[in-house]
């Protein structure tokens, strides 16, 4: 069989992982214990982050004419990729707070929305919050005037001798 067509499946797989991500995250694991690596695995599975090692030519072959393109420069040295479907800042968000207790993890770039962005684009990015805190905290300020107002109202009519209303 030729070397060409072993190579083909793993280049379709990082294709079709790459195809709808909402971001891609490369990063240089070389120095990692395995304590480390295995750690970090967990915490990107349990975010439903894909993360795998792949060879840079293979990745250089998937990212050609997709947004990822854009990382080739990226691709020297090992390099390992974090791809997450639904949640655009989860994996610089977990890569980036792992990576300051892990100083052998070193985040090279990433592609997030469309968007290229290098080591520093990725440190800014993994300071925004989940869509999940953006929710609660959207929800919170909603909330907030609405209760300023029943008390008010509840004040209002204990001042005026009626029975509070619960």
């Amino acid at each position: 069989m030729a070397k060409v067509e072993l190579k083909k499946p793993i280049v379709e797989e990082i294709s079709a992982n790459i195809k709808d991500a909402q971001s891609v995250v490369i990063v240089d694991h070389r120095g990692l214990t395995v304590a480390e690596d295995t750690e970090l695995r967990k915490q990107l599975r349990e975010a439903g982050i894909t993360y795998k090692v792949y060879k840079n030519t293979m990745m250089n072959f998937a990212f050609k004419g997709t947004d990822c393109e854009g990382l080739a420069p990226y691709l020297e040295g090992p390099s390992a990729i974090a791809i997450s479907k639904d949640d655009a800042t989860a994996p610089a968000r977990i890569l980036c707070k792992f990576a300051k207790n892990a100083k052998a993890l070193e985040i090279k770039g990433g592609v997030v929305e469309g968007t290229v962005y290098d080591s520093k684009g990725i440190e800014a990015i993994s300071n925004v919050p989940s869509r999940e805190e953006l929710l609660g905290k959207l929800l919170g300020s909603i909330q907030s005037p609405i209760t300023n107002l029943a008390r008010v109202l509840n004040q209002i009519a204990e001042q005026q001798g009626a029975p509070a209303a619960e």
